[in-house]
């Protein structure tokens, strides 16, 4: 969901009245598809963020930074040698479309001004953010070949072209008679919001159904069942929305399903969802921020890249579980080769060698006479096959004990990357993202080299408080597992974790005080809410004091023993949870 090209309008106003005259003083990349402009005014700094994210394109100014690697992009690097110490001379918009142009002045050599292009085009899977200077690109975020595209290439050196124009009418420049004439030209087949699509320049579907409810219509309505007065009512409504959108004092909304899933968002109120929670917001980017942060657009680097390596590797553990298993069901069919060897060595004179391809005898260890068919191979003698027979029972045995020893450590390796699973789930900030990249590559997983020294922030457990001022750490990784627990923790402290399931551990620094049954509830419910069962009832969760758990000597990270231990099962109740969650600004 993303804005369409009328509400963007407002948008770029707002960003124009803001940043219009500023410096650009730092340019960061915080992900592959975002980049922040820090932009100097007298008496305050403003960030501006800009994403091709395909869930949610935007520009907006935001409130909270966002963590940048050590190492900047390319693309980062170019703008920052193209545009920092740059004046911002305006921000503008190409017609109604999704796309804002921003012009920045700077100084050349000899002291001759420039003026730079730094284009945004916000179009859904097709955005891209490029640098344009005198009509030519000098760099692109997403490159574009004609490998990708035959219509429009997008590389440096290439001319910019912008999109070609639409055969609609601008709502703010066109005369609204002139609008209603090209929506009353539409096929009488025609769905009405169609027909107003393809009419009005920059509209979207949420412009559109919004534009039919407040003229008293279903979307889907035809456009033959309309008479004058019904497109009368229309008139009204596009009226009213224009001047939604080009009133300052106009609040922008996000609407929201009981999921927390943005249904729609615009720079003007929408009543077309009643059913629907409103939020509105003093600004399009306070807006556009807080749908970024539903939509979870904003996803740190080598994190989806790390969730898919370990995807697949646990998808080759299990197949690799599947056949290891139909080996041991093989392997325990060996003492069927060893019934078959005793009897080819009772009956042995009874058959010349090479005859015969199976014999029938009776069993000698049947009680009650029945018989056994041997299979033979005539290239060898009776005694060679009732040797062959004998090896095959052998081997098999030696089988059983490797199998089950492949079979625990394939159960381990899908435990240990089921919690590394967890961890990247629970992961939030650089440095966490590291501790997990080290941990895959000593795990033998990647193949990288060790991130010894980096410019990342040091990662931190969560840390809540209960309602009577016990401190509860939860562990991110499997890393911060292993320092809570063998560290961290006094000996006298409770430990908690999911039993069985992947997940955090979970220390509540009691000191050895008793702990109350609201805190024990707590302290499990957290266990659970980060863990491979969030979201599931009646998880069981055990818990015992930190001198009962012990780490092996050379277990992978974040394994651990325990006794003395008590289970309970816990159904989390998420709203309850929320409060103590929210103490955590990383959760």
């Amino acid at each position: 969901m993303s804005l369409d090209g009328f509400s963007m309008r407002p948008l770029v106003r707002e960003l124009n009245d803001q940043l219009a005259g500023g410096r650009i003083d730092k340019i960061t990349q915080p992900n592959k598809q975002s980049i922040i402009l820090s932009i100097r005014q007298p008496g305050q700094n403003h960030q501006l963020h800009i994403s091709i994210n395909s869930q949610n394109p935007a520009a907006h100014i935001m409130e909270k930074n966002l963590e940048n690697p050590p190492e900047p992009p390319v693309f980062c690097m170019v703008l920052r040698k193209q545009l920092e110490t740059g004046r911002i001379a305006a921000i503008r918009q190409h017609g109604l479309d999704r796309l804002i142009l921003m012009d920045i002045d700077s100084i050349a050599a000899g002291g001759k001004i420039v003026t730079k292009t730094l284009v945004m085009e916000l179009m859904g899977k097709y955005s891209n953010i490029i640098l344009v200077q005198d009509g030519v690109i000098i760099d692109a975020l997403r490159k574009i070949g004609n490998n990708s595209s035959r219509v429009r290439t997008v590389l440096p050196g290439d001319t910019y072209e912008l999109p070609p124009g639409q055969d609609k009418l601008d709502l703010f420049t066109t005369d609204l008679a002139q609008v209603m004439a090209r929506i009353k030209e539409a096929d009488q087949e025609e769905r009405l919001d169609k027909a107003i699509l393809g009419a009005c320049m920059g509209f979207g579907p949420v412009s559109a159904k919004e534009v039919c409810f407040c003229a008293g219509f279903a979307p889907s309505t035809r456009m033959h069942t309309l008479d004058e007065a019904d497109f009368h009512s229309i008139e009204t409504a596009l009226d009213e929305i224009r001047q939604a959108a080009t009133n300052e004092g106009t609040k922008p909304v996000i609407l929201l399903d009981e999921n927390q899933k943005v249904l729609a968002m615009a720079s003007f109120p929408l009543h077309y969802l009643p059913q629907a929670v409103t939020l509105d917001f003093d600004t399009i980017s306070a807006m556009l921020e807080k749908a970024n942060a539903l939509a979870g657009s904003y996803v740190l680097p080598d994190k989806d890249r790390f969730k898919k390596l370990v995807k697949n590797e646990l998808h080759r553990a299990e197949n690799k579980l599947v056949k290891l298993d139909e080996e041991i069901a093989a392997a325990e069919n060996a003492e069927e080769y060893k019934i078959k060897g005793d009897n080819l060595m009772t009956y042995q004179y009874q058959y010349n060698d090479h005859e015969d391809a199976e014999i029938t005898v009776a069993n000698i260890y049947s009680e009650t006479g029945e018989e056994i068919t041997i299979s033979l191979d005539q290239r060898f003698t009776i005694i060679q096959n009732m040797q062959l027979c004998y090896k095959k029972y052998d081997k098999l045995k030696r089988a059983q004990e490797l199998l089950q020893v492949q079979r625990q450590e394939c159960e381990a390796s899908i435990s240990y990357l089921e919690s590394i699973e967890a961890s990247l789930s629970a992961s939030s900030s650089l440095g966490e993202i590291a501790e997990i990249h080290n941990e895959l590559v000593e795990g033998g997983y990647l193949r990288e080299k060790l991130k010894r020294k980096n410019n990342d922030k040091p990662s931190h457990p969560f840390r809540f408080t209960t309602p009577d001022g016990l401190q509860i750490l939860v562990g991110k990784n499997n890393y911060q597992n292993d320092k809570l627990t063998c560290k961290t923790a006094s000996f006298n402290d409770t430990w908690f974790h999911t039993q069985n399931i992947p997940g955090s551990h979970v220390i509540v620094r009691n000191g050895g005080e008793e702990l109350s049954e609201d805190n024990i509830l707590l302290a499990a419910s957290l266990a659970a809410h980060f863990s491979k069962a969030q979201g599931s009832s009646k998880v069981p969760v055990d818990y015992t004091e930190i001198r009962y758990v012990k780490k092996p000597s050379g277990s992978k990270p974040g394994f651990v023993i325990f006794t003395n231990q008590k289970t309970l099962y816990i159904t989390p109740d998420e709203q309850e949870l929320a409060p103590i969650l929210a103490q955590d600004p990383q959760q």
